[in-house]
This record gives C-alpha cells, sequence and structure tokens, in this order.
C-alpha cells in the first residue's frame, strides 16, 4: 500500500520544496522504505525544454527522454531512483491530454471543465505507474495563492480525500524571517500561508519552517497554536553548510519520526545515515583544493548549471578535494588577451548550451586548455567547441564550424534528422517542432579499448543521457585522427561520434551526452572523478 506526502510551499518561492522531498526520500530510504518521487508544475509550458536556462534554471534529463524540472535532479541525486517521464508533469500537459480526448469524443458530449476532467487528470497521474513503493512524495511547484497552482491543490485535496488521511500527508514549506531592526523570528508569514492552504481545503499536518536560526520553543508553539497542528510537527528548517547536510538536519529536527507517528508507523530504530556523514565529513575536511574554470554562456545563473555544478562537488568528494568553481562567461573570451583569465586555473570545462553568443570565446578556451596542457572537459555543445577548435587549428580546416549558426564549409558539425534507438529509426525535419524534438535519453555508446575513455570507465559499452539536435560529422573523422583527436566512443552503429579525447594531452576530452545528470554525491560519475584527480595533478605544477 502506497502513502503519499504531498510537499506544498508558501510565502515566497525557492524555499527549498524540492530539497525538503528530496532529503525526506532519502531518510525514509535509510529506515529501509521504498520511494517514489514526483513533481506537479504549474506553468503552461507542456515542458521546461524549449523554455530559457534564465527563466527556469536547468532542464533535467531522464533514462526514457524527458526533458523535466531541475528538483527531479535532486531526487535522483538524494535517494539514487532513476526518474522517468511518469514522474513530472505540466498544466500544459495536462491541458494537451484533456484537449486531445475532448477532440477525440472521449467525453461523450459532457461540458469539459477544471472539475472534474483536470483534476481527475491530475489524480490519474499521482497515482500513475506505481508498484510497490511504500512511499510516493508529491511536490507541488509555485508558492499557495499563485492562481495557476489552483487546479494542482484542488487535485490533491480530493485525492487525499479519496485515499483517506491513513494514506494521504500535507507538508508545508514557510518562511520565518528574522527582522533585524525588531531582533525577533516572525511566526505571520506562516500564519497567512496556512490559513491562504486552508482556504483551499487543505489542512497541513507537518509545517517545515525554513529560517536561518533555530527558532525558539515559544515561537514553535505559537505557530503550532495559530495553525492548528501539533508543536512536534513544526519542523525547523534550518540553513546547512552544505546540501548533503539536508537530511541530517532534518533528522536531527524529527521530520521523518513525525510523518511515521502521522501514519501510525513504527518510529523504532534510526536510520542509517552513515553515508551522509561522510560524504559531509569530505566536504567539511578536504585535504586539498582544486580551481575549475567553467566557461558557459548562463554563468550568471547558476541553477543553468545545477547537476554540473554538483557533479564537480562529487568529484572533488571522490578525490577528497574542495572543488572550487570560477564561473566564466564565453564572451570574455572574444576580446583579446582575456584568455589569459584561464591562466593557474586547473581544468577548465565548457558545458552544453544553445545558440551562436558565446562560441568563439568556447573554442578559445578549448585551445587554451590543448596548447596549455591543462585539463579540458567538453559536455556537449563543449565537444563540439572542441572538434571545431582541433578543426581549425590542427586539421588545416580553417572555416570549420557548425550548421547550427549558418552554412560553414565545412560543416564539421551538423543537424542530426535521423538515428537509431534501439531497434527504430528517430526522424527529425529542419523546420519541425523545437520542443522534444532533440536527441534526448539513455543511448549507449561503444567505447575504443586502449583509450583513456575505455580505462576510466572500465567498460566497452557504456550508456548515457543526451540532450541535443546537432552532431559531430563522422565523415571528418579519418582527418581529425590523423592529427590526433581520438574518436574514443561511437555510437552501437558506428555513425554517431559520442566521445572524442587527445591521447598525448594530459585530460582532454568532450562526450556528447551529459555525465552529470547521473552523478550521485554517494556514487559520483567517473568521468568527474577522473576530471578532478587530473586537476590535482595540474595544481602540483602550478
Amino acid at each position: 500500500m502506497t502513502r503519499f506526502i504531498f510537499i506544498t510551499g508558501g510565502v515566497v518561492s525557492s524555499l527549498g520544496k524540492g530539497m525538503a522531498s528530496a532529503a525526506l526520500g532519502a531518510l525514509l530510504q535509510a529506515r529501509g522504505f521504498k520511494v517514489r518521487l514526483r513533481k506537479l508544475d504549474p506553468y503552461l509550458n507542456v515542458d521546461p525544454g524549449t523554455m530559457s536556462p534564465y527563466q527556469h534554471g536547468e532542464v533535467y534529463v531522464t533514462d526514457d527522454g524527458a526533458e523535466t524540472d531541475l528538483d527531479l535532479g535532486h531526487y535522483e541525486r538524494f535517494t539514487g531512483v532513476p526518474t522517468r517521464k511518469s514522474d513530472n508533469i505540466t498544466t500544459g500537459r495536462i491541458y494537451s491530454n484533456v484537449i486531445a480526448k475532448e477532440r477525440r469524443g472521449d467525453y461523450l458530449g459532457a461540458t469539459v471543465q477544471v472539475i472534474p476532467h483536470i483534476t481527475d487528470a491530475i489524480k490519474e497521474f499521482i497515482a500513475a505507474d506505481l508498484t510497490d513503493e511504500d512511499f510516493c512524495l508529491c511536490e507541488v511547484g509555485g508558492t499557495v495563492g499563485d492562481i495557476e497552482s489552483l487546479p494542482f491543490l484542488e487535485a490533491i485535496r480530493q485525492f487525499g480525500n479519496d485515499v483517506g488521511p491513513e494514506r494521504a500527508l500535507f507538508c508545508h514549506v514557510t518562511l520565518v524571517p528574522y527582522i533585524p531592526a525588531a531582533g525577533e523570528l516572525k511566526t505571520k508569514p506562516t500564519q497567512h500561508s496556512v490559513k491562504e492552504l486552508l482556504s483551499v481545503g487543505i489542512q497541513p499536518q507537518i509545517l517545515l519552517c525554513r529560517a536561518d536560526r533555530e527558532i525558539p520553543e515559544n515561537e514553535r508553539r505559537k505557530i503550532a497554536l495559530f495553525c492548528n497542528i501539533q508543536k512536534e510537527r513544526v519542523i525547523a528548517a534550518l540553513d546547512v553548510d552544505t546540501i548533503y547536510r539536508v537530511p541530517i538536519s532534518y533528522h536531527e529536527q524529527g521530520f521523518d519520526t513525525e510523518v511515521l507517528r502521522y501514519f501510525g508507523m513504527s518510529t523504532d530504530g534510526k536510520p542509517d545515515l552513515s553515508r551522509w556523514e561522510e560524504i559531509v565529513r569530505r566536504v567539511r575536511n578536504p585535504e586539498g583544493e582544486v580551481t575549475i574554470a567553467v566557461v558557459g554562456k548562463y554563468t550568471s545563473l547558476l541553477d543553468a548549471y545545477k547537476s554540473l555544478g554538483e557533479a564537480l562537488t562529487h568529484g572533488g568528494i571522490a578525490n577528497n578535494v574542495k572543488v572550487r568553481l570560477d564561473w566564466l562567461d564565453a564572451e570574455i573570451f572574444e576580446t583579446d588577451g582575456a584568455v589569459l583569465r584561464l591562466e593557474g586555473v586547473h581544468g577548465i570545462l565548457v558545458p552544453g548550451g544553445f545558440g551562436e553568443r558565446g562560441t568563439e570565446g568556447k573554442i578559445k578556451a578549448a585551445e587554451f586548455a590543448r596548447t596549455h596542457n591543462i585539463p579540458y572537459f567538453g559536455i556537449c555543445f563543449g565537444m563540439q567547441m572542441a572538434v571545431i577548435e582541433a578543426s581549425r587549428h590542427m586539421a588545416g580546416l580553417d572555416h570549420a564550424g557548425s550548421s547550427e549558426f549558418g552554412n560553414p564549409d565545412p560543416a564539421v558539425v551538423g543537424l542530426m534528422t535521423e538515428w537509431i534507438r534501439g531497434n527504430q529509426l528517430e526522424k527529425r525535419s529542419v523546420d519541425g517542432d523545437l520542443g522534444g524534438t532533440m536527441r534526448l535519453g539513455a543511448y549507449a555508446c561503444h567505447l575504443t579499448p586502449g583509450t583513456k575513455v575505455h580505462e576510466i570507465y572500465g567498460s566497452d559499452v557504456i550508456e548515457e543521457r543526451h540532450r541535443h539536435r546537432y552532431e559531430v560529422n563522422i565523415n571528418y573523422r579519418e582527418r581529425l585522427e590523423k592529427v590526433g583527436l581520438t574518436f574514443s566512443g561511437l555510437s552501437p552503429d558506428g555513425v554517431l561520434p559520442e566521445i572524442v579525447e587527445l591521447p598525448d594531452h594530459p585530460w582532454f576530452i568532450g562526450v556528447q551526452f551529459h555525465p552529470e545528470l547521473k552523478s550521485k554525491p554517494f556514487e559520483p560519475h567517473p568521468l568527474f572523478t577522473s576530471f578532478i584527480r587530473a586537476a590535482i595533478e595540474q595544481s602540483r605544477l602550478v
């Protein structure tokens, strides 16, 4: 019997609903339960795939090819449970599905309305594709009081009634701000937020109160009294020095214990948090430090590279070092002499991206890493830029470029129009829709024995997640390999280049996929572990 926990938020956005969901999932796992985490997003986009990273942060990609909210990355990193298409839904997708049914006549002429048709579709999503999970945690995006959240709140209210209180629990994340002029924490924002939630028929059973300091007992009693809940279920969500301490902090505050008590389940014994304690110990007590320059185009909003930043941290955890990230806008390297800002860094990473802006700066970063023997990691777009750089400056193809930005001659990077997924041929057209039309999800890659990536992975075949439309042109493989750029990973049919490397370089690897999406603090991705190890070696030379 699956129990459902709904996590909502109030007062302001970015209070940490996703982190609370992920941490609770980890705590329940540590007690031996099987969990599943889901995200309900109120925006009208069908998915975040075509949204600017400045609007929504990174797009997280699942194995089965869904473009999803970045919170699903938190879920995977904290629980290790692979997320799926059925774990993220938006208002846009709900409405698309309902309207498609109406067009087919599935509603038999009924007037299609928010209640019951939209809310029923949301409830179907909440309960779908579950098997033997003990708990399903559903995070509702947005803030209580937002007009676009109302159908989701109504749906979870109905769902709670449908399954009964013995199978549904409502948690609400609020803010308890400290007002310096008054010299005290203020509970009124929390009271108003709960009142807003009550106005749509939901009584929260647990409150997670974000605060930058301990919440005194009398303030907890006040919150409990005004919000009609037990004092023990007013949980302080305190700031911590590393996000990987969040599960430990929530356990210390009694979050998982109160969840089990609500459901009438045994609270005997303690969760095994040893792996989180070890991760926190390594983060707090590094044996050294390396500096990695991340040369990208969305560096003013770090949520655009959320998984990447965490994967680099995981590489540091694996090597017992602190990874200091120097986020650099690629455009600055398009001015004379600016590339010298990369002197002294211990590694250079060029991440994924779309569009022409900053491309020449990324190419110069790749060239600087190659010619100065600095470890270089090119991910997706970063691999393509490394191939263009090698084509221009090693293979003599002075005008090499990507067809994403016009009609270069030669186009060493071009638009994919068809590729193999399993036993199926997938096709795309140049003038097709942008949404959901990329090469998305997990694909197999065959590694060449004797190469660096083969040594790093210790395997002949790997599977990694993709999100791109353009691909390195296999027709230039022979010419590039003659000048030293090895194509060390290919698609099973040998048509799509997946990995390139420079064998005579300390560490120079470009990958077409996104390895950061599969990295976890307790299971760092081997490429990031190896890259940071190379950066440590570089730090000894600087």
